[in-house]
């Protein structure tokens, strides 16, 4: 049901599709959330996911352990097909982009970004 409600969620800028969910919830319930977006993202062959999380509250910034934990999540639900870009408010971006370097390491393509502007600037500029 919340996979229906994360695809059903996505609106398109161009060939980027957009997500913003806006809750209270916990950390575990936001990851599996943008889990589902990016699955639906994939599902319907949508190459590039900006991926809003500052309108998303209720827990604080995560853990390390946490950020790997999401990171391989996302990572296997993007399956290399995907291109995400996260937008989060600044307070929950890892300085060194642990998050996106464990991403990598999984194959995935991601980048954590304060800005939606900064957001779309880097998908647009990777083919």
């Amino acid at each position: 049901m919340a996979a229906m409600s994360a695809a059903q969620g996505l609106d398109m800028i161009g060939d980027i599709a957009v997500f913003r969910p806006r809750a209270s919830m916990s950390i575990d319930q936001a990851i599996w959330l943008v889990k589902s977006a990016i699955e639906s993202a994939r599902e319907q062959q949508i190459r590039k996911l900006l991926v809003v999380t500052s309108g998303l509250e209720g827990f604080d910034s995560p853990s390390i352990a946490t950020r790997h934990m999401l990171a391989r999540e996302w990572a296997g639900a993007a399956g290399g097909a995907v291109q995400i870009a996260v937008v989060a408010k600044p307070e929950m971006i890892d300085p060194q982009k642990f998050g996106v370097v464990v991403a990598a390491k999984f194959g995935a393509s991601t980048n954590a970004f304060a800005t939606e502007a900064d957001a779309i600037a880097w998908l647009r500029a990777t083919p």
